[in-house]
């Protein structure tokens, strides 16, 4: 099965200790009022999912742009360490992008971005070809110049095989929420699964219910929409069926690739059920409402590993079959 990501990859500009096996967020160096120093760790919305679908014992390929400098190499070496096949070209700017990232006391992450992407629109079309599953996301879809070539990628790929979406909304990169809001829905109607954060939809639709904007999204074409709620679990909206599943409890050490790993683990379940090719919407339409429910509880479990520890670290298939194992199956609430 060929699983093919298209977006960013980058360095998590970090404060010290953050990432390592000992410390979180809380530890991430003295508190004396003196200047911390950061350390770089490997990230990016897309490159998380490409690296979680590798864990879970799938060869992804990620179309990105990586700067052949230090953190680049970096950044490679981590995507191939899990089984990931890199297809990069160089940024105009010469070096790889990166993120700052800074932390809220409960753990959850903010990000200050240098960052530009471009990518040719033949690579990303041969890319594609063949593919059983496409999944883009987050910056690479809503910034130019190369958010165009990815938009007729996911195009192009349509009927093809599982498309899938991610917007992850970067206001700090993209403010106008008209402009983003336009290219996103236009996106969203190429897709056969979306999934999206309640925090996202509430900066597309501040005065919208998640689950209200979720069945909207599903009338503009999407088989499935998947709305993540953090610690209070998901809401699956297909059509006229809604399924919501429990969040996992757990002790977060930061929430660096939650909803990454989530999305990674969503695609792993979904073509492990026949969700892929030419074939994934009529086997998303046929899934049982308990399926949805164990497609849920399949993601929810990876992200609550990847919370559990620093940084963005997803689990392997062996850490979440074990921890699913721990608890009874979810069952579907319509």
């Amino acid at each position: 099965m060929r699983f093919v990501v298209v977006g960013e990859a980058l360095v998590d500009v970090v404060p010290d200790g953050v990432g390592l096996d000992d410390a979180g967020p809380d530890d991430a160096g003295p508190d004396d009022g003196e200047p911390r120093g950061t350390r770089d760790l490997p990230g990016g919305s897309p490159a998380n999912v490409a690296v979680t679908l590798g864990r879970l014992g799938h060869r992804p390929v990620l179309v990105t742009s990586l700067a052949d400098d230090a953190r680049g190499a970096l950044v490679r070496g981590w995507l191939e360490a899990s089984g990931v096949h890199v297809r990069s070209v160089a940024p105009v700017s010469g070096r790889t992008s990166s993120a700052a990232v800074m932390f809220a006391p409960d753990g959850s992450a903010s990000y200050e971005f240098d960052l530009d992407w471009d990518l040719p629109a033949a690579l990303l079309a041969e890319a594609v070809q063949g593919a059983d599953v496409v999944h883009a996301g987050s910056i690479a879809t809503v910034l130019d110049p190369g958010a165009d070539a990815v938009e007729a990628a996911l195009t192009g790929a349509r009927g093809r095989a599982l498309v899938s979406f991610d917007p992850n909304a970067r206001p700090a990169i993209t403010p106008d929420v008209a402009a983003v809001r336009e290219r996103v829905e236009r996106l969203v109607a190429v897709s056969d699964v979306v999934k999206v954060s309640d925090e996202d939809l509430g900066w597309y639709y501040p005065d919208a219910d998640p689950v209200d904007a979720a069945r909207a999204w599903a009338a503009r074409g999407p088989a499935l929409v998947v709305v993540t709620l953090g610690a209070d679990g998901s809401v699956l909206v297909r059509g006229d069926d809604v399924v919501r599943v429990a969040g996992v409890k757990v002790a977060v050490a930061d929430t660096i690739g939650a909803g990454d790993t989530a999305m990674g683990a969503l695609l792993d379940i979904l073509a492990r059920l026949g969700a892929c090719g030419a074939q994934a919407r009529a086997v998303l339409g046929s899934l049982t409402l308990d399926q949805l429910a164990e497609v849920g509880g399949w993601a929810a479990h990876a992200a609550a590993v990847t919370v559990s520890r620093p940084g963005a670290d997803p689990p392997t298939r062996t850490e979440l079959d074990a921890a699913v194992a721990r608890v009874s199956p979810l069952r579907a609430q319509g």
